[in-house]
């Protein structure tokens, strides 16, 4: 893999522009400098590399280690399953905003991209235990596929649960093996790994957050937006496109670039999926309504709700809080109230700002023509999801 000559791109930090500026597409070095990036062929191109590496991983280890069948079909399915692949895009837009070029990344760079899509695998089956979740995707979650491999098990449901934490911990070795196997330079493996490793830990520092918040939320915004960034902004943004360009060898100084994109960014992500599970299509979501609710989790929403909601309605969320057997008549009088006291509203107002600032910072970076077109596609497409 090639490696950037002389110094890398130029970072511009020019605080005299107008806002009104920052916010205009920019092409720096003209239209005609690049082409466009085509993200759904990339998106694809990743699609194989980790479906060829998860089949291999799934044949192997069923002929070495029989008696895994229902494990690795269950597993295999999961990661099959359609999916955003928000991260490894961004870890390949990494690699271009890092100095890469050409129409298409380099094989080692797609299957590096693909690692932390299996991450997020091991991450989601593992948070669908603790969470306690009967859907991802819009399938039964893992947990539950497993236990209804062994309806003749006396505890059938303890053993979907166990079996898919040991699901969850496969998948993570294989996201080593993907990482490991990779040919890369001594100075790639060493630029890569500590942002690899730092990702792993601010996830688990996100988990714990949720956890200990969990059936306790109060109107504490901070908290809510503290839990955002560990679980979702780091962890889905900025680490990945940190890896990617890692990968090509930026500096401290573009990491730090990046950051800056990618935290509202990320932020943005995570508060839009607060409103969708209150108010999205669960078969676009592929998860029920109001399931942060019913879980009592701490989010951006329900800590906005407390706070401007009257006596009345900061009982009702108190009783519905936490409440698996929530039904569609409550349901609805929350979603109602949520609406009436401006909660939905202001993380509404929330996610514009994160916009407006993932958009001020990518045109400030100055970054190749290519790498800032993908990445302003992305913060759209992520404002205006619906999914």
């Amino acid at each position: 893999m090639s490696r950037p000559q002389g110094p890398g791109p130029a970072v511009c930090e020019d605080s005299t522009s107008s806002e009104r500026a920052l916010l205009q597409p920019a092409c720096f070095g003209g239209a005609s400098a690049a082409r466009r990036l085509d993200s759904d062929r990339i998106v694809r191109s990743i699609e194989e590399v980790l479906t060829a590496f998860v089949a291999d991983r799934v044949r192997s280890t069923r002929t070495e280690e029989p008696g895994l069948e229902a494990l690795l079909d269950a597993v295999g399915d999961f990661i099959a399953a359609p999916g955003k692949r928000v991260r490894p895009l961004l870890c390949v837009l990494g690699w271009y905003a890092a100095g890469g070029t050409g129409p298409a990344p380099p094989v080692s760079v797609l299957r590096v991209a693909a690692c932390p899509e299996l991450f997020h695998a091991f991450a989601l089956m593992h948070d669908d235990v603790m969470d306690g979740s009967d859907h991802r995707r819009g399938r039964p979650s893992l947990h539950r596929t497993l236990a209804a491999c062994h309806p003749s098990h006396p505890r059938a449901e303890r053993l979907g649960v166990n079996a898919a934490i040991l699901a969850g911990d496969l998948v993570l070795a294989w996201s080593d093996e993907l990482l490991t196997s990779t040919p890369m330079t001594p100075e790639q493996s060493k630029a890569v790994l500590p942002v690899v490793y730092r990702m792993r830990t601010e996830i688990v520092t996100g988990q714990y957050l949720d956890l200990v918040t969990t059936s306790r939320p109060t109107d504490c915004l901070d908290t809510a937006l503290r839990i955002a960034r560990y679980k979702t902004a780091k962890y889905t943004v900025e680490r990945p496109l940190q890896i990617g360009a890692a990968l090509f060898g930026a500096d401290e100084a573009l990491h730090r670039v990046l950051g800056r994109i990618a935290l509202p960014l990320g932020e943005a992500f995570q508060l839009r999926d607060d409103l969708l599970g209150s108010f999205g299509d669960p078969s676009r979501t592929g998860k029920p309504t109001l399931d942060d609710l019913r879980e009592g989790k701490h989010t951006a929403l329900l800590a906005c709700a407390l706070r401007r909601a009257d006596p009345a309605g900061r009982e009702l969320l108190r009783d519905t809080m936490g409440a698996a057997d929530l039904d569609a008549h409550a349901a609805d009088r929350v979603r109602e109230l949520l609406e009436e006291c401006g909660a939905r509203q202001a993380v509404e107002d929330l996610i514009q700002e994160r916009h407006h600032q993932a958009l001020v910072h990518l045109n400030r970076a100055h970054l190749p023509a290519t790498a800032a077109a993908a990445l302003r596609d992305l913060i759209q497409t992520v404002h205006n999801r619906t999914a």
